[in-house]
This record gives C-alpha cells, structure tokens and sequence, in this order.
C-alpha cells in the first residue's frame, strides 16, 4: 500500500521541482511610434508603447530608457512598491527636431531582463 502511495505523489512533486520552461520567461519589449520625417525645428509627439505580462510586486518593468542621438533624454525607474500602471503601458515625449534624429527606446522587466531596444529615426523634410 505503501509503494503505491510512493507512485501516486512521485508524478505531483516532479511538477513543483522542476524549472519553468524557458518559453515562459517573459522579457519586456517596447515599440516607437514616430513620424518618418519632420519640419526643421518642429515640435513631434513620440509615443513609446511597453509590452510585458505581468505587472506584480515580484515581476514587473523596472526601467524604461529613450536615447536620442546616442545620448539619454528620458529615463522612468520602478520598483515594487512604484510599479507601472498596467503591464502594457505607453508613454508620449515631445522632442523638438533640428537634425535628422535616431530615437532608441528600450524596457527592462525586473526578472528577465530586455527582449532587445526599439530605434526609429526621424529625417529633417527637405
């Protein structure tokens, strides 16, 4: 009676030891939303939208970071007490454009890091 007792949980504590497949790894992904081209010392809205599965005090997006031109412009921080508002969010930045301008955005999850960072660039019209 005992041996099958034995088979009986042998199957159950397998589930709970072993590690969660890869595929349910979640990274956090950001897209940009930018016009292709501007007027010279225009004023565009950019809008960055930010994608993860979970918003929860242990896994969430911990930093969002948008780089213009090779240089940091904006930079959000979170934790798990000041979590974003849901676990896909957008944020909008006015940028003003005087050259043609690359924006690179990235979103970093807590856990599992980036999946990689999002870049568009922005031409001065002729």
């Amino acid at each position: 009676m005992k041996r099958s007792r034995i088979f009986l949980w042998f199957p159950i504590l397998l589930i709970f030891l072993l590690p969660a497949p890869p595929a349910l790894a979640d990274k956090a992904s950001i897209t940009i939303q930018a016009p292709p081209q501007a007027a010279k010392e225009s004023e565009i809205t950019v809008r960055l939208t930010i994608t993860h599965s979970s918003n929860s005090f242990f896994h969430h997006v911990d930093w969002v970071e948008v780089s213009l031109n090779g240089q940091t412009a904006y930079r959000w921080e979170y934790s798990a007490t000041k979590r974003p508002e849901a676990a896909t969010f957008t944020k909008e930045i006015k940028i003003k454009i005087d050259r043609d301008t690359e924006i690179k955005a990235e979103a970093n999850c807590n856990l599992h890091g980036s999946k990689c960072p999002a870049q568009e660039k922005v031409l001065i019209e002729e």
